[in-house]
């Protein structure tokens, strides 16, 4: 059975949704949610301080700031810098027909029942349609998480891209592009839920030749004209799952061949990834000595990803589609009009495609990431923590991640960063090292969320303490107003 063909879905029952968004309000309200804000408001010079903002609205951008609101944070603002129904990959950049997670999992839901996926697709569409469903089609996946955003009343403004992130005097200052022009936002923290390229961008090897961009290659995250490459050869680098994506994905739009050109021999096996999740691992990661996390760390490096059966036999049902195995790529040139590629272990060659997708992940670095561009060199990394570890324990693709701390907060390289650099909370690709796939994979987005929405309000309280112990001083409600036991402050009318 071809578990990933399309079962015929009926039309939303805009009848059952309306009903459970009824029982989200009734479930919101039964447990108090949200609170009300406890913060003491701030400003400067006039301007009004936020307490955070959350770059990004995507599943993780949801978690936290739904994490936020409930915790009684609402004085924030969700910034994304795509359009609606275009946050995070799903229906822009991620090729495959359905999500790799299963059905079951119950997304960004805050442990409230109402507010998770299956809530959501059975209101809309029946029991009989999810019993039916074998996984999430991502076009699916983004339509819940729009409706979170929506339900949760998510103070969310579309088409704000933050550029850069400034110290400023114990705040954050973040320069936003908008339609309309350039503006600026004084926030006490920000949480950076910016996805698999938000922590470094994406990973272009040294030995691909600059000037194939790019009229005659891409990188597999980026958008491509596949309506352009019909009837043409496309070369691609890279064995995992976003290899064989983009390959099948050319091939059912009419390109005449894919050839995938793969440096091992074997293809992973095992999921090593998925056997990693769980709440033990989930809640555990943080805690586990430096040590011991670099070399599980390095562990699941060395083991890789498979490729998920339903994409190998996606790929497999195109003729088009050839894959070549323990064959390295050395270099990709351009010449002419065609790309050069040369590839082979014993025994080199060149080969000739029309186009090439290089398929080979994400890059994570800070010093590559534009908004932190003031913050970069004074960000702890791996490589920083690590110490002496032996060559064979040295992974230069991982040394570069960021070092957080158990908030996902940034961590400064030594005692000249700037304090704020603590205010920044990355809750993207960048934090596997240090917290493992919660904020990167969707079985852990709501632990992600809620850790960093305790760390934002530990820390508040604290730095407002002062103010909150004058509040609870000044707070004079009378308990016993109506009671024989009753007794007046002095100089108090009855």
């Amino acid at each position: 059975m071809n578990h990933t063909t399309r079962i015929a879905t009926p039309a939303p029952d805009q009848a059952g949704l309306a009903a459970l968004e009824a029982q989200v309000a009734r479930d919101l309200d039964v447990l108090n949610l949200p609170p009300n804000n406890w913060v003491p408001p701030m400003r400067r010079d006039g301007v009004r301080v936020l307490d955070a903002v959350v770059v990004g609205a995507g599943m993780n951008g949801i978690a936290a700031a739904g994490s936020l609101i409930f915790k009684g944070m609402p004085n924030i603002a969700v910034l994304e810098a795509a359009g609606p129904g275009q946050e995070g990959p799903w229906c822009t950049t991620a090729r495959m027909d359905t999500l790799r997670s299963p059905k079951t999992l119950p997304g960004p839901c805050f442990g409230i029942p109402s507010l998770t996926f299956r809530a959501w697709y059975v209101a809309n569409f029946g029991e009989e349609s999810w019993e039916a469903l074998y996984k999430i089609f991502n076009r699916t996946w983004q339509d819940y998480l729009g409706w979170l955003q929506r339900v949760l009343k998510l103070p969310l403004t579309h088409f704000s891209r933050v550029t850069k992130i400034s110290p400023a005097d114990g705040l954050l200052r973040l320069t936003v592009e908008q339609p309309d022009g350039t503006r600026t936002l004084l926030a006490r923290r920000v949480v950076m839920a910016t996805g698999r390229a938000g922590a470094g961008g994406l990973d272009l090897p040294d030995f691909v030749d600059r000037a194939l961009f790019p009229d005659l290659a891409a990188l597999a995250p980026q958008p491509i004209d596949f309506e352009a490459l019909r009837g043409r050869s496309i070369g691609l680098i890279g064995g995992g799952a976003s290899a064989f994506d983009n390959a099948a994905t050319a091939l059912e739009r009419g390109a005449a061949r894919a050839d995938l050109y793969v440096r091992r021999a074997v293809l992973p096996q095992v999921n090593k990834g998925r056997g990693s999740t769980g709440p033990h691992f989930h809640h555990g990661w943080d805690a586990i000595p430096v040590a011991e996390k670099w070399t599980l760390n390095v562990y699941l490096y060395d083991q890789q990803a498979p490729v998920p059966h339903e994409t190998v036999h996606r790929a497999l049902r195109q003729p088009g589609f050839h894959i070549h195995l323990a064959t390295p790529t050395h270099a990709a040139r351009r010449e002419g009009d065609e790309v050069v590629i040369s590839v082979g272990g014993g025994n080199p060659r060149e080969v000739r495609h029309d186009y090439l997708i290089v398929a080979t992940g994400f890059a994570v670095n800070p010093a590559h990431v534009p908004e932190l561009a003031e913050f970069a060199p004074d960000i702890a990394r791996w490589i920083d923590v690590i110490g002496d570890v032996p060559p064979g324990l040295r992974r230069a693709e991982i040394e570069n991640f960021p070092y957080l701390g158990p908030g996902f907060e940034l961590q400064p390289r030594d005692a000249d960063a700037p304090p704020e650099l603590r205010h920044i909370h990355l809750v993207n690709y960048g934090a596997h090292v240090s917290h493992g796939g919660i904020a990167s994979d969707i079985p852990g987005v709501v632990v992600a969320g809620e850790r960093v929405a305790d760390a934002v309000l530990r820390s508040l309280f604290v730095e407002d303490f002062s103010a909150i112990r004058q509040a609870l001083v000044e707070y004079d409600e009378p308990e016993l107003l109506g009671t024989p036991f009753y007794v007046p402050k002095a100089g108090a009318s009855d």
